[in-house]
Parts: C-alpha cells; structure tokens; sequence
C-alpha cells in the first residue's frame, strides 16, 4: 500500500483546550483543598492525581503525533456548524443541568442521571441497558467512597437521605 504524502496533518489545537482547562481547574481545586479535612484532601488528590495522569497521556500522545508530522495545533475543528447539530451542545445542555439540580436531587441521583445522558448522548443511543448499569454502578461508587466512606458533604437529596435511614437502623 502506497503511503498518502498529500494527507495534511490533523489539527489538534482544539483537542487540547478541554486537558488544558483540566489541569488549570485540578490545580486550583489543590490549591483550595489544602487547609481541609485530610479526608477531603485524600479524596481531591486521588481523583485529581487520576485526571492529571490521564491528561499527561494525552500530551504525550500529541507531542508524538506533532513531531511524527501526522497533526498540527490548528483549532480549525473546534467550532462548526455541524457542532449545532451534534452531541457537543446535548453534553452543554447535559453539564449545566448537572449543576441547577445537583442541590435538588443529591450528588448520587443527580450523577446518574447526568453519566446515563452523557453515555448515552455520546453512543448515539446504543447499548442503553450496558450503560445504565455503568452509570448506576459509578453513581453508587462515587456515594459510597464519598459520603459513606469518607463523609464528605456533597448535596444530599431523596438518595442519601433513604441510605443514611437505612443504615442507621440496620
């Protein structure tokens, strides 16, 4: 197979906003963690430490791709008309629901529902029952660390407040 030498190179400028903008918030949530309970500490620094990882092997897969010649850091992707029209605004739309009813609903339902939408936005629909089990599972880990485990005093809604009564009486 002959090699395609007129291919241009793919822009991954607007790939690298979201790794960037995730290590400036993980830095600043470090920042504002310092003085807290070791338990939120623990907990800010595992789930920070776990996105920074996943965010260096990101870089290093790009900083390999520009010095092979196969992209460039143009943004020339990053906003088209076909982004109207995509998952890209159901994950907005997703996201800022997220942050109006995690107050009303508690962090465990809230999370599900948003994991679940978010799935399911990016499979195009597919495989729903594999990922509402996804969903639930995470949801019901991320309670269980967080506010079971290391009481850490996330928004508390129907879910946390049945689970609390049910553990206090056996």
């Amino acid at each position: 197979m002959r090699p395609d030498y007129d291919k241009s190179p793919r822009q991954i400028g607007g790939e690298l906003v979201i790794p960037i903008v995730a290590v400036a918030f993980t830095l600043y949530f470090f920042s504002s963690i310092w003085n807290s309970p070791w338990t939120a500490q623990v907990s800010g620094f595992l789930v920070g430490g776990i996105l920074l990882l996943v965010c260096g092997i990101f870089f290093v897969r790009c900083i390999s791709q520009l010095m092979s010649g196969r992209a460039s850091l143009g943004f020339g992707t990053l906003f088209s008309m076909q982004d109207i029209t995509s998952r890209r605004i159901g994950l907005l739309i997703t996201t800022v629901g997220y942050c109006l009813l995690i107050d009303r609903l508690g962090f465990t339902l809230t999370t599900f529902l948003f994991l679940a939408l978010s799935m399911l936005i990016l499979s195009h629909g597919k495989r729903p029952g594999l990922i509402i089990a996804i969903s639930a599972a995470m949801s019901l880990g991320g309670w269980a660390v967080f506010i079971w485990a290391f009481e850490t005093r996330f928004p508390s809604g129907w879910f946390e407040t049945t689970m609390k009564a049910v553990l206090a009486n056996g």
